[in-house]
């Protein structure tokens, strides 16, 4: 079998680079270009040791980008970069699959939303696919399995490593200003906060803040119940949702982020219940760069070629 050609626009950050590795080991894909401005000319090689052979970064246009034979394109683009490249294989007639990191497709409704573990019914050969936020991607797993016995907005309290600041220098990336420090901030209106209602139909109140670490997220997660249960009850129904989904973890106790990173799944745990029964606080953790970001894309990426979801993901 011929292999599936993927084209990374906008390769430098760190999710570009957790592409590159996952793309460089599996079994049916293969890079067809890199692009970045900034590494222009220097072989991928040379940055990421998991990929081996001769390929370079480049810096093309984007009518470049839609002679460039890819049969299907990523897009790790800051929000508001993504449209300007899609019109333009539009412009031309080329149609290859997209996966877009950035916010531009999220509330597109001729885009599917691509979290798998809650939406993966709804896709329906959709060649354009919009990858979730990594803090909406965290809130949606942990609210799900209480969706229809909610009661008020959900209240979700997220704590970033400074890698989903990306590499662009900034206040939430400075290691000097971080160190000992916990920085809040977009505490009302974060795009997320708009992003897990769209998708959930339950309001939704987010507050963010970045810390020390480089990368994983904890989200703690507050849920008022129009119903009282006990805990046992609430386990099950995690459980249950959650029950043939290897890239969701349910626990008892509370997930730590210090054994996230690098993993490819979320965990969710910690559960525990106001007197009343009805109030429920869950926490779940995530690798913001992999399930959060790389990994949920190839998740994606499989599923519009026909593969096994989890192809090329380690377990």
């Amino acid at each position: 079998m011929s292999k599936i050609r993927v084209g990374l626009v906008g390769a430098r950050g760190y999710t570009g680079a957790e592409l590159i590795t996952l793309l460089s080991t599996h079994p049916q894909f293969e890079l067809a270009y890199v692009t970045s401005r900034e590494l222009d000319g220097q072989r991928v090689a040379e940055h990421n040791a998991a990929f081996k052979g001769d390929l370079c970064f480049s810096n093309p246009s984007h009518e470049q980008l839609t002679q460039m034979g890819a049969d299907a394109v990523i897009l790790a683009l800051p929000n508001g970069k993504a449209a300007a490249i899609v019109q333009a294989f539009d412009a031309q007639g080329v149609d290859p699959v997209f996966v877009d990191l950035s916010a531009d497709y999220r509330f597109d409704p001729s885009w599917y939303y691509g979290l798998p573990e809650l939406t993966r019914t709804k896709y329906s050969g959709q060649r354009r696919i919009s990858n979730p936020g990594c803090y909406a991607t965290a809130m949606q797993l942990s609210i799900a399995p209480m969706l229809g016995v909610l009661e008020w907005a959900v209240q979700c309290f997220g704590v970033s490593g400074y890698s989903g600041a990306g590499t662009t220098p900034s206040d939430k990336n400075n290691v000097a200003l971080l160190r000992d420090n916990l920085m809040p901030y977009a505490l009302t209106g974060h795009l997320h906060e708009r992003e897990v209602p769209h998708q959930l139909g339950h309001p939704v109140e987010f507050m963010p803040s970045v810390a020390p670490h480089f990368r994983g997220i904890t989200m703690t997660t507050n849920l008022h119940l129009s119903i009282a249960f006990d805990i046992d009850e609430i386990k099950a129904r995690y459980h249950g949702k959650y029950a043939n989904e290897p890239l969701v973890h349910v626990q008892d106790a509370a997930p730590w982020v210090s054994q996230i990173a690098g993993k490819h799944y979320v965990e969710i745990g910690g559960f525990t219940l106001s007197a009343d029964g009805k109030r429920l606080v869950v926490i779940a953790t995530e690798d913001n760069l992999l399930k959060g970001a790389a990994t949920q894309a190839l998740q994606n990426l499989n599923t519009a070629f026909g593969l096994d979801e989890l192809t090329g993901i380690p377990l």
